[in-house]
């Protein structure tokens, strides 16, 4: 799709109506699109997903749904242990027609270089592409909610190293994000947190050289966690689409206990 607003700028994530089930409850997970952890709900579509995964007990399984699903995940017997909801969308395309749209983007999530090597490639400052791809996870406590999150495999991705429903998290909740499976020194991790009444508080923290990062947590809140990796296009489709710049999107949601 092109677009000239700044879609690009615009969260993905994974929201469970509940964080939290008993063994063997119902599960319900929309996938949702906007900003400040606010945004539509978007229903399931085959042409849109790469990979959708549901993770527990060490096992891993395709979601099934069907076409118009919304929410798009509602599983009837969730077993017990931590569930791990792994999406990966496939890629569309942006068409920027205001050149202050990429400079607010790239500055905002953490490339402010980009700017300066925009230029230096010769690239025009309107009607030039970029090509994302959105890598979603969130966790949910189901049962005693015993588990950890792991690496999925997915080319941008966020690993929390702790479960917030079995840990303590008054030190922090700490995770980790890679590329290409390695850690990721220096990402930009921006954090939102959303209280019982609604209230999105927005913030920002970096990656140490290990990737990792630990972020402040308080309980009865939930939370949306994004890191965005831009690179110069190296996909088939990228260079395809005629695409100047490529964006990999990682995102993780949960909810810390009270």
């Amino acid at each position: 799709m092109g677009l000239a607003t700044p879609m690009l700028a615009h969260e993905f994530w994974l929201e469970p109506i509940k964080y939290t089930a008993d063994a063997g409850g119902d599960v319900k997970v929309r996938i949702r699109n906007g900003q400040k952890f606010g945004g539509i709900e978007l229903a399931y579509f085959d042409n849109r997903v790469a990979m959708f995964d549901w993770i527990q007990n060490g096992q891993r399984a395709p979601i099934q749904a069907r076409a118009g699903d919304a929410p798009a995940v509602n599983v009837e017997n969730s077993g017990d242990g931590l569930v791990v909801l792994a999406y990966q969308s496939t890629p569309s395309t942006l068409t920027y027609r205001e050149w202050a749209l990429f400079e607010d983007f790239v500055t905002h999530k953490g490339f402010p270089k980009a700017v300066e090597r925009h230029r230096t490639r010769g690239l025009p400052e309107v009607q030039f592409k970029e090509v994302y791809t959105r890598y979603c996870k969130t966790l949910i406590g189901v049962g005693t909610a015993a588990g950890q999150d792991a690496q999925t495999g997915m080319e941008a991705e966020i690993v929390a190293l702790a479960n917030p429903y079995t840990e303590d998290l008054r030190q922090g909740m700490p995770v980790q994000v890679f590329y290409q499976g390695a850690p990721r020194s220096n990402a930009q991790i921006e954090v939102f947190e959303r209280d019982q009444s609604g209230k999105v508080t927005v913030s920002i923290v970096q990656t140490d050289d290990a990737g990792r990062a630990i972020v402040p947590v308080e309980p009865g809140k939930e939370y949306l966690f994004d890191s965005v990796m831009l690179r110069e296009p190296v996909s088939d489709l990228a260079l395809g689409n005629g695409a100047v710049w490529e964006s990999l999107w990682a995102s993780l949601t949960f909810y810390v206990p009270e």
